[in-house]
């Protein structure tokens, strides 16, 4: 919204004459001119579409629902903020009572609050009658607005919603305490509800109260659903794209972030990770496998047990048991754009190894050498569990250079969620390998997408968006028939851990000789 000039002048304002003596049914045509004079605010046409239909429904006691899906950063709050004050105004000569339910007290309910006594402040009409009714509710003479907590253990029951009933960001409320709490409040009273929010997956109150919404509006052809993407806005505010397409340039236009909250598109709840049209994104450059001296290097690690192997007959360790876990290496090339310091970093995988069932005192030189051989800037290793002691090892053995990383719900969820970004940002690059019977790193990499294809994630509707993902434990490789595990994907995953770090600065660590005292104290006699 666009500020306006507070105190306009009596030729720009038709209302600065006698604004105390107006009656309040010149509001029902000027619902324009409160927001523009009155309360310094400009609707856009997107915003003002919602105001007047949800005000219609008001005025008509039509008890129609409305959901209202605005990409982030585009004026749905302010949209909400202004609609109360405007409705507290027009109604306030009546016993009208207005409920907002938000998925948290704090900061959700308490930042709806806020804004509210934002808007109201400048609004000229009831700057000095509105006031606050105890911590939660506010009234313009006899309208009244009270903000509510819909988490799962707030107790909200026996509120009753005779004008509106709102529920903000309705895709982190739970549909289990909608119907059994906030649903009633407005059983007797056929009050219009409005579902704000922003997508998320199929299986929140938001997307069922839309399907409910499009289905009425084929009945009756009324529009109760306004699900606006960012291609809506820059039409009306150009500077918003600017914002849009540094976002798309960061996290891609197919990450579940984007697609949802800048173009209201929902993503499954569960499913596949990597779909064909992820995994193409991978796929495409051509990168030698041989060392450049001018290039920056970063190791990614992902350790498994010392006993995830078996033993033969004659005590011997089997190196290729394909129902264990394997210890996974990747070699990623970092190339940074020099001339611009906001580049993200770009990922080229140049060589793999693998170990299943080593043991890790062997594993600490192996690794150690290769990290000197290729000069690495960073080695991101897997510190959970028996990972401890290798990373602990190799931090030693290069110091300055390793990075831990312990795996668990929240660090996991993170991890996915940024490996995602690099992936559909077209970050994360696959080199072109000739097709070579049993050439290794062409299985490496022929494993390393059987294992994409065969991942799983799934999502919480919650505020938290924690994601779980792995390879399911029946999975199986479409060819071969072996059991795929998801070592190669946590190894790639690992480079999420390298865009939080300075990867501009000088190169790794290394030891500058001091001077010798004594040998210098030769020269001298």
């Amino acid at each position: 919204m666009k500020m306006l000039n507070p105190t306009p002048t009596p030729e720009e304002n038709p209302f600065a004459d006698d604004l105390a003596a107006m009656h309040f049914k010149v509001l029902l045509t000027k619902e324009k001119e409160f927001a523009r004079y009155l309360s310094g605010l400009r609707l856009r046409s997107y915003q003002q579409g919602v105001f007047e239909a949800v005000l219609d429904s008001i005025k008509k006691k039509l008890g129609y629902s409305f959901v209202v899906m605005f990409p982030r950063q585009s004026g749905k709050n302010e949209l909400q903020a202004h609609l109360e004050v405007y409705l507290l105004t027009l109604l306030s000569q009546y016993s009208v009572d207005i409920i907002k339910v938000s998925p948290t007290l704090k900061p959700q309910a308490q930042t709806c609050m806020r804004r509210f006594e934002q808007v109201a402040r400048r609004n000229l009409l009831i700057t000095s009658i509105w006031k606050k009714e105890g911590g939660n509710s506010y009234k313009v003479e006899g309208a009244r607005i009270t903000f509510l907590s819909a988490a799962t253990g707030s107790n909200i029951v026996g509120a009753t919603a005779s004008g509106l009933l709102e529920v903000d960001e309705a895709q982190q409320v739970s549909i289990e305490k909608y119907d059994r709490d906030i649903a009633p409040m407005s059983a007797s009273t056929c009050a219009t509800h409005v579902f704000w929010g922003t997508a998320w997956t199929s299986a929140t109150l938001l997307a069922r109260e839309l399907r409910a919404a499009e289905e009425a509006e084929k009945k009756d052809g009324i529009r109760r659903v306004f699900r606006l993407t960012a291609e809506d806005v820059m039409k009306e505010l150009e500077a918003y794209r600017k914002h849009v397409e540094e976002k798309v340039a960061r996290f891609g236009r197919t990450h579940p972030m984007v697609r949802t909250q800048y173009f209201s598109e929902e993503v499954d709840g569960e499913g596949g990770m990597f779909p064909a049209e992820r995994l193409a994104l991978i796929k495409g450059h051509s990168t030698p496998s041989v060392l450049h001296p001018n290039s920056l290097y970063a190791l990614l690690l992902d350790v498994a047990g010392e006993d995830e192997g078996v033993r033969g007959i004659d005590g011997s360790l089997s190196m290729a048991n394909p129902s264990r876990d394997a210890t996974a290496l990747t070699l990623v090339e970092i190339r940074l754009n020099g001339e611009d310091v906001k580049a993200l970093p770009v990922y080229l995988p140049v060589k793999r190894w693998q170990w299943i069932g080593a043991n890790h005192v062997t594993l600490q030189t192996t690794i150690r050498d290769i990290a000197l051989e290729w000069m690495v800037r960073a080695l991101v290793v897997d510190a959970t569990g028996v990972g401890a002691g290798l990373a602990s090892f190799l931090d030693r053995a290069l110091p300055g250079r390793v990075t831990p990383f312990t795996f668990n719900s929240t660090s996991k969820s993170a991890l996915g969620w940024d490996f995602l970004a690099i992936v559909d940002s077209g970050r994360w690059q696959e080199p072109v390998f000739a097709d070579l019977p049993g050439d290794e790193q062409v299985r490496y990499q022929a494993e390393f997408f059987a294992q994409l294809a065969a991942c799983q994630y799934e999502v919480s509707n919650d505020a938290k968006r924690t994601m779980k993902w792995r390879v399911p434990d029946n999975a199986r490789h479409p060819i071969s028939g072996e059991p795929l595990h998801d070592d190669w994907v946590l190894s790639a995953a690992l480079c999420g851990v390298l865009e939080k770090m300075d990867l501009r600065s000088a190169g790794a660590a290394f030891v500058v000789e001091a001077p010798d005292p004594l040998r210098d104290m030769d020269k001298h006699f």
